[in-house]
């Protein structure tokens, strides 16, 4: 009769080594691949975006909304004005960010939120229970508001992109990852000293690193695509946006003009 051997203490070790090894070699893999995972489900999401922008658009005349002002409530901004024309909340939300900073979220890959209690006005809502909730946000200049006001939060509305139908449209930002729901960029706005700071300009709404140094974006020509941080400062906002301003290459910037955590990302 053959006698039996098991596994000796060293041979044990030697098997666990090699396994924690092979882990080691995995784990950064696997994050990665979960990552590209997500960022493609965020980039599903904005393609029904750009399914549902096109009908509003198409169910007014060719027109986006009116935009709203600050005391105006929920149906005035694009989470109400749009809420007939989807039935899943979770599309407002890319993967990477679906909790609120006061939930525990983290910066950039935190949610924003809205309460629309009666009387209340608009304020930060502790939980998800109540108001709208979501991580992308409009490109303020995508509004069209009545004719006779000049003006909206600063901005001349002779700017605006009223709808859809223009030339360049492809180079228009329309809907993107975002740190609150809207936002009126200029291409003289300065960077985000660091990764996830909160808001210091329009611009920095939108430059937060959620996927690997670019984020996701919805184009007015309902296009979507990755959009490099840095090519933020390169494209159309509104119609006197400067696309060669004093953040891109061909307007002088040098690499070490961006912040150390921008400065390995590509420039434009």
């Amino acid at each position: 009769m053959r006698k039996q051997h098991g596994f000796t203490l060293i041979e044990l070790l030697v098997v666990i080594a090699i396994v924690a090894l092979l882990m080691a070699i995995l784990m950064p893999a696997l994050q990665r691949v979960k990552r590209q995972a997500k960022a493609v489900a965020c980039q599903a999401n904005l393609r029904q975006w750009g399914v549902i922008w096109s009908m509003y658009a198409d169910d007014n005349d060719g027109y986006f909304m009116p935009g709203h002002v600050s005391e105006q409530a929920a149906e005035y901004r694009w989470i109400g004005v749009l809420q007939s024309y989807y039935s899943d909340p979770k599309i407002r939300f890319c993967p990477t960010a679906t909790k609120q900073l006061s939930l525990g979220g983290q910066n950039p890959f935190s949610a924003w939120g809205l309460s629309f209690g009666a009387g209340s006005g608009i304020g930060q809502s502790e939980d998800q229970t109540e108001g709208f909730f979501g991580s992308y946000g409009v490109n303020g200049y995508c509004n069209n508001p009545p004719r006779e006001i000049a003006t909206l939060w600063g901005c001349p509305l002779k700017n605006n992109w009223r709808g859809p139908n223009v030339e360049g449209a492809s180079y228009v930002p329309l809907f993107l990852d975002a740190f609150w729901t809207n936002a009126w960029p200029l291409h003289t706005d300065s960077p985000p000293e660091y990764d996830g700071q909160w808001p210091s300009n329009n611009m920095c709404r939108f430059c937060l690193n959620r996927h690997s140094g670019t984020v996701n974006s919805v184009f007015l020509d309902f296009s979507v695509r990755k959009t490099g941080l840095k090519e933020l400062w390169k494209l159309k906002w509104h119609r006197q946006s400067d696309i060669n301003g004093p953040w891109t290459a061909a307007g002088g910037c040098q690499p070490s003009d961006w912040p150390d955590w921008m400065r390995r990302f590509k420039d434009y």
